[in-house]
């Protein structure tokens, strides 16, 4: 039977990997069919991708840009049958898709989500945002339509997976790998004056430029955490956190008999995507290298620094609060981080932002809307705006 998926975020990291993995699935025996994709300023790539997989609906989310490419699609001939939506809304209702894969960065993620599991669409997610800054809210949707989120961050994929055959009092803890990224082993006197470029350089992953900002902080381990407490049911003191360098072991499941189940393979992001897709088939993804077992480093793990790499105790901190501070503490990274890529702020400051808008305006309730969450964090992005003027 054909999946009908539709992709939003198309043209990012994410998103183009997703495609590398619809487009290895033609003709297979269990086909994928895209009939949707989103993004937000990128017109012509996602004109040209929905080319590629004759796609006739589209939408951006940049509305000059959204002008821009139905001014082209009328003047384009052979391109005038791809409709572009006036929203993401319109996009699902549209193409009626069976899974929705969503690759869009930051909390402007959460409305796609909750639009998708309000229609009892399950949702691939990649947008952690959505669990962070409304986890409550996201499965309280879900569970009221039968939607599915199935999660594509490669730790909480290979989390459920190690998870498939265990009761839930069979476990102990869930351990979340992080490489460590750039500055791994490095002081917070090394880190003062830290580039930009130096900053994006992730040692094993290929990803955008917020998540390598936020992996090089820790944050991003930091929202991985709040995102297994949501997915998974469990406090903030049973994840555990551990740097792996070489992101071979993607996250490992530590039972009460003293066991751990681990998640192994070559870092790429196009297997947990695939096992999304797919779900609940394992699909062969036959670009994947394979891990020679005879051949691999040997596995290294260490402690985090939590006084360098002060946002992955900040997230603790706030998935410690609970209610909104989790929202807060998503906001105001968003903020810091967008300043540190315009040159506004130090490295070493994203933390300082972040805790400051935690401090100032993290007690919060837990949303329980779109327009509650909204709120929240234009509290939190507010405090941070604060702490940069």
């Amino acid at each position: 039977m054909t999946r009908r998926i539709v992709v939003l975020g198309s043209t990012g990291s994410i998103g183009e990997q997703a495609l590398d993995v619809l487009a290895a699935a033609r003709g297979s025996e269990d086909p994928l069919q895209l009939v949707g994709l989103s993004a937000g300023t990128s017109f012509l790539p996602v004109l040209r991708q929905a080319s590629a997989f004759d796609v006739h609906d589209v939408h951006l989310a940049d509305d000059a840009a959204a002008e821009q490419a139905r001014t082209m699609l009328g003047t384009a001939g052979g391109d005038g049958d791809i409709h572009v939506a006036a929203s993401v809304e319109e996009l699902l209702d549209r193409t009626q898709p069976d899974l929705v894969l969503n690759a869009v960065v930051g909390f402007a993620g959460l409305a796609a989500t909750l639009a998708a599991l309000e229609r009892g669409i399950d949702v691939a997610l990649a947008n952690k945002e959505s669990l962070v800054a409304a986890g409550e809210l996201c499965l309280e949707v879900a569970h009221r339509t039968g939607a599915s989120i199935i999660p594509v961050d490669s730790e909480h994929s290979a989390l459920q997976q190690c998870l498939a055959d265990s009761r839930p009092e069979e476990v102990e803890s869930l351990v979340l790998t992080a490489s460590g990224g750039p500055f791994r082993g490095r002081g917070r006197a090394d880190l003062a004056a830290v580039t930009v470029e130096q900053a994006l350089a992730h040692p094993t992953w290929d990803m955008g430029g917020k998540i390598s900002i936020d992996s090089a902080t820790l944050m991003n381990k930091g929202l991985e955490l709040i995102e297994a407490m949501v997915l998974f049911d469990c406090d903030e003191s049973a994840v555990e956190t551990i740097v792996h360098p070489d992101s071979i072991v993607h996250a490992l499941v530590r039972h009460r008999d003293g066991s751990l189940l681990a998640h192994l393979g070559w870092p790429d992001m196009r297997v947990p995507i695939a096992w999304a897709l797919h779900h609940p088939m394992r699909p062969e993804v036959a670009s994947a290298r394979r891990l020679d077992l005879a051949a691999m480093p040997a596995l290294r793990f260490e402690e985090p620094d939590l006084e360098t790499f002060r946002c992955l105790q900040l997230a603790r901190d706030a998935a410690r609060m609970g209610g909104g501070a989790t929202c807060v503490l998503n906001a105001a990274n968003e903020v810091a981080v967008e300043a540190f890529l315009a040159g506004q702020l130090g490295f070493l400051q994203i933390a300082e932002i972040v805790e400051h808008a935690l401090t100032s305006v993290g007690d919060q309730p837990t949303p329980d809307s779109l327009d509650a969450a909204r709120a929240i964090d234009a509290a939190g992005r507010q405090a941070a705006v604060t702490a940069l003027s």
